[in-house]
């Protein structure tokens, strides 16, 4: 049938586009529900939202596929004689005009859709099952293109195939924004890359810059690409400034008091460095090391005394010289904090990152030591539970150890800034447990309690998801905990006096250090 089958088949899809529309005016044959005809459009208007992302979706792959065909038979046509970057330039320039992409657009759609057509075949196939977005396609290119054909099929499988021998736990990548999947995806990428994330941060380093960007109605973006920690421990510090300076009678927003107190720091206006007076908080698998935790941190929604604001009672005359000091969690598996292995840690609102820079931040900023235990079988924290109301620092810190930021689908923010919450409510009978506690970010703590939006139970090792006011269940995503790579260890004890106290037959029997001055003899001992 050719071109003629093309032709129907839009014509069909317009036909059934109209007859979604007309649902969505209210003008259907019929209505969603009689008895509720309010109630009932309200919940087919959330059906058609659903249905018109798997089309979407749908669509995403057929243009992919359509791209990447295009190409080739383009390219035949034009026989050998024809040079292949101007074939190339010819190909992204009629696909442009098409899609009314400009060059730069068209040539990274074009690459995109050759990756997943070619490389990435679950890729594709969740996009035309629609369960994926394109947007989630993107991030699965990216991340997938320096990895090798293996490497990228083993990102592909952990998740996108329930049945892997290592797949991503909790919810699924085409149930999060892309946003988020791209995180998670990252994070796979640097545990897993066939380079040592060593070599690639030195690489990163050396680039390191800052960028000018003119923007629209006489505004402009200042931004730098630094060291994950220096850049995380700078926003957390620019946050709990902010935050600070919040009170009935300041009418800036969170937003614009960062961005005020930026520009006084590097136009002179504060004379103080957040470097070095960096409050850096560790939390390792094996044992955590936490600094500035509050102790007598309140617990549901009492936003004045959050730690990760940094501020405790103070007046609120705070700039960005004043004392407050920038948190940094990081998770350090015990190997690499030992030296004995270059499995990444894992920064708090950051991702992976390489042990050397995680074992700098924990002998520079140790301050109080918490012996944290784990399941040596997937890496996750175990349990721990406290029969009082009140939320103490460590139980905080095994709460951003479980969940790694808000537990709402979607939302990024930071763990440092967010609230304790009971799911089930003390009063109702809640115990102050991890099971029973979730760190909802303060919009969405707000959400919890003024609206209809409701947590689901929590794990020891799972966030809990959350249920909308139309009944709809969304999973939250889950930290991809992974088991402790073992070192080989040529010694079964160290030379007394040159390695910590006891045999290192006993740590790996355990999986764990029972013992603060071990930690301690880490934490100190000269770097190799």
């Amino acid at each position: 049938m050719g071109r003629a089958a093309v032709v129907k088949a839009y014509a069909d899809i317009r036909a059934a586009l109209a007859v979604l529309n007309a649902e969505v005016d209210w003008c259907g044959s019929e209505s969603f529900s009689v008895a509720d005809p309010l109630a009932g459009l309200a919940d087919g208007c959330l059906d058609i939202l659903a249905g018109a992302r798997e089309v979407e979706a749908g669509i995403a792959g057929l243009k992919a596929k359509a791209a990447v065909m295009y190409a080739e038979s383009a390219s035949a046509v034009a026989g050998p004689d024809v040079p292949v970057q101007a074939q190339e330039m010819a190909v992204a320039a009629e696909v442009g005009c098409v899609l009314a992409l400009g060059p730069r657009a068209a040539s990274s759609f074009l690459a995109t859709s050759h990756a997943v057509v070619s490389s990435l075949p679950r890729t594709l196939a969740g996009l035309q099952a629609g369960t994926l977005s394109w947007s989630h396609a993107v991030v699965m290119a990216d991340e997938a293109a320096s990895l090798g054909a293996a490497g990228a099929a083993a990102l592909e499988a952990h998740f996108l195939d329930p049945d892997a021998p290592d797949a991503a736990r909790g919810c699924p990548a085409g149930e999060m924004p892309a946003h988020r999947f791209r995180v998670k995806a990252r994070t796979w990428r640097e545990r897993h890359h066939a380079e040592s994330i060593e070599v690639r941060h030195a690489k990163g380093v050396a680039d390191r810059r800052v960028e000018f960007r003119p923007d629209q109605d006489g505004m402009a973006w200042l931004s730098a690409c630094l060291p994950a920690e220096q850049a995380l421990a700078g926003w957390n510090r620019l946050t709990a400034v902010a935050r600070s300076l919040q009170r009935p009678e300041e009418s800036r927003t969170m937003s614009q008091l960062r961005a005020d107190k930026f520009a006084d720091a590097i136009l002179g206006s504060g004379s103080g460095s957040s470097s070095s007076s960096s409050n850096r908080t560790s939390s390792g698998r094996g044992a955590s090391v936490t600094d500035a935790i509050d102790e007598a941190d309140g617990g549901d929604g009492d936003t004045g005394a959050r730690d990760s604001a940094g501020v405790n009672g103070r007046d609120g005359r705070e700039d960005i010289s004043s004392p407050i000091r920038a948190q940094v969690l990081v998770t350090v598996p015990v190997f690499s904090l030992m030296g004995l292995a270059d499995e990444p840690a894992m920064l708090d609102g950051y991702g992976p990152i390489p042990p050397s820079m995680a074992r700098d931040l924990v002998a520079n900023g140790a301050g109080s030591f918490y012996r944290v235990l784990v399941d040596p079988r997937d890496g996750a924290p175990l349990e721990i539970g406290r029969t009082s109301y009140r939320v103490t620092g460590a139980m905080r810190a095994w709460l951003r150890m479980r969940d790694g930021k808000c537990p709402f689908p979607g939302c990024s923010n930071n763990s440092l800034d967010n609230d304790a919450d009971h799911i089930l409510a003390w009063a109702n009978g809640g115990t102050t447990g991890i099971s029973n506690l979730a760190q909802p970010c303060p919009n969405h703590h707000k959400l919890r309690h003024s609206t209809g939006w409701k947590p689901t139970r929590a794990t020891k090792n799972e966030p809990p998801g959350w249920i909308s006011p139309a009944g709809r269940h969304y999973p939250s995503e889950h930290q991809d905990w992974e088991p402790t790579r073992w070192p080989v260890l040529h010694n079964a004890d160290q030379v007394p006096g040159e390695g910590p106290p006891g045999a290192l037959s006993d740590l790996v029997q355990l999986g764990i250090s029972p013992a603060e001055d071990w930690l301690q003899w880490v934490l100190h001992a000269p770097s190799a």
